[in-house]
């Protein structure tokens, strides 16, 4: 039983380096930025859309930089980078990079959860705003796994959004 593991596993590691080095051939250099847990290597990467209730254009000035740096000391804490972020006055685009044991529901859940609590207490204007709905973020969300589209892209896609306004 042990022999016929360890066989599998070199089997493995052989396919695993194969495939690795025709990715280096073919232009697939950001997949070399693998991370790594104690028993796994990954790379999990997020394109996450949301937005605030009714879509109002409530995000700039003081609560778009303020919003910016919660999303920053969340992702901090919670263990996520953020690779890029643009806060849009209506709404929010993040690129992030996370460990397999987070799911991309329960990131936007804490990212929203949180900012919102912190955004109406520093804000009452803008809790006045909401104040007959009681929420700040729309219920829905937008995520897409990055596969096809280079991190590139994807970077240069969400720093261009104000230079479309």
């Amino acid at each position: 039983m042990g022999r016929s593991k360890n066989k599998l596993y070199r089997l493995c590691l052989k396919t695993t380096t194969a495939s690795a080095s025709w990715m280096k051939g073919n232009n697939f250099t950001h997949m070399e930025k693998y991370n790594s847990l104690n028993h796994c290597k990954y790379l999990i990467q997020y394109h996450i859309i949301f937005c605030p209730k009714f879509r109002f254009k409530v995000l700039y000035d003081k609560i778009e930089n303020r919003l910016k740096e919660l999303i920053l000391n969340i992702a901090n804490i919670y263990d996520f980078k953020i690779i890029e972020m643009e806060v849009m006055p209506d709404h929010v685009h993040l690129f992030i990079s996370c460990k397999p044991t987070i799911s991309p529901t329960d990131i936007v859940r804490i990212l929203k959860s949180i900012t919102a609590r912190r955004l109406f207490e520093e804000f009452p204007k803008l809790r006045k705003l909401y104040s007959k709905c009681g929420v700040l973020w729309s219920k829905g969300y937008f995520v897409c796994s990055i596969g096809k589209a280079s991190p590139e892209t994807l970077k240069r896609y969400i720093q261009e959004q104000k230079s479309k306004l």
